[in-house]
C-alpha cells in the first residue's frame, strides 16, 4: 500500500492506493483520497495480471505526485494503526 499526503494549507488531503489479490484469480488496484480525517471516496480496477496491475497503480501513484502529494508513512483517514 502506498499512501501520499497533500499538505494543502485549508485542506489537507490523502491518496492511497494497493494493489491486491482476489479469490478469482483477479488482481485489483484500491484507490481511495479524501480530505485527512474523513472517509475517502474508492475506486477499484481489475486486471487480469499483476503486471498490468502494477503499471496501472504506478501511473495513478505518478498523477497524484504530479498534483502534489508526497509519500508518508503516517496513518491517515481510513486506514487502521498496526
Amino acid at each position: 500500500m502506498i499512501t501520499l499526503v497533500h499538505h494543502h494549507a485549508e485542506r489537507p488531503s490523502f491518496y492511497r492506493v494497493d494493489v491486491g489479490y482476489n479469490l478469482f484469480g483477479e488482481y485489483s488496484v484500491v484507490r481511495e483520497w479524501g480530505g485527512n480525517g474523513r472517509n475517502g471516496v474508492h475506486r477499484i480496477a481489475w486486471f487480469s495480471n499483476l503486471r498490468d496491475a502494477a503499471v496501472a497503480a504506478d501511473r495513478w501513484n505518478v498523477r497524484a505526485c504530479a498534483k502534489g502529494y508526497e509519500l508518508t508513512d503516517r496513518v491517515v483517514a481510513g486506514e487502521h494503526a498496526p
